[in-house]
């Protein structure tokens, strides 16, 4: 009874797993409203700091779990999909701080259409990430799995979607561009974007491989 009471309850995990994922959300957001005022310095730097704020949480958040994955003799999951999966969330969170510093870094001095376009593929993305987090703890329901699986296939769209109007921004870019140092700037930020619907992709064929296992 005693050895049972040292032992971290299996929610914990998914509780910490919910945490990471609101705080990507909550970065996706901040970044959004940092494109979407980034003419206003003032503005600009209260959204930076939010994105910074995020990510910091998520940190936080992806720390505890891997302090819980040496302390924890029964986990919910298998250790090493835990451990995938909260560190490939950790690199979403990661990319929307190194986008908005990047913005800062290479001083661009302005939002295109395709940053804009990125960036609503980017919180969708977070948004559908965090749905299909939610669901984890109840996979063993075959309507929860069924669910779960539906929102991985529109994460994959989403990610489709960011892949195609990367490849468009680039044509443009190269083609209408004529400064190389804008050219240089406005790719980094497009990969960068581009890459956080990448990662929103791969914690959703994570979850898809945890559910097939499951049922």
């Amino acid at each position: 009874m005693f050895f049972g009471k040292l032992l971290p309850r299996e929610g914990d995990f998914f509780e910490l797993f919910n945490q990471h994922a609101s705080h990507i959300v909550t970065a996706a957001h901040a970044f959004a409203d940092l494109v979407k005022h980034y003419n206003d310095p003032a503005l600009r730097e209260k959204y930076t700091r939010e994105v910074d704020a995020a990510e910091s949480a998520a940190d936080t958040v992806t720390r505890e779990v891997n302090r819980l994955l040496h302390k924890t003799f029964i986990t919910p999951l298998d250790r090493e999909q835990i451990h995938k999966l909260i560190n490939i969330m950790d690199d979403v969170a990661d990319l929307m701080q190194d986008a908005a510093e990047t913005m800062a870094l290479y001083d661009v001095r302005r939002m295109t259409e395709e940053i804009e376009r990125l960036t609503a593929l980017c919180v969708k993305s977070a948004e559908r990430l965090k749905h299909a987090v939610s669901l984890l703890h109840d996979i063993a329901d075959p309507a929860t799995a069924a669910a779960a699986l539906k929102t991985c296939e529109e994460i994959d769209q989403l990610e489709s979607d960011a892949d195609r109007v990367m490849r468009n921004a680039m044509s443009k870019l190269f083609r209408d561009e004529p400064d190389v140092r804008e050219v240089i700037k406005l790719k980094a930020i497009y990969e960068l974007l581009e890459t956080v619907t990448d990662k929103c992709e791969h914690v959703a064929k994570l979850i898809e491989g945890v559910i097939l296992e499951h049922s």
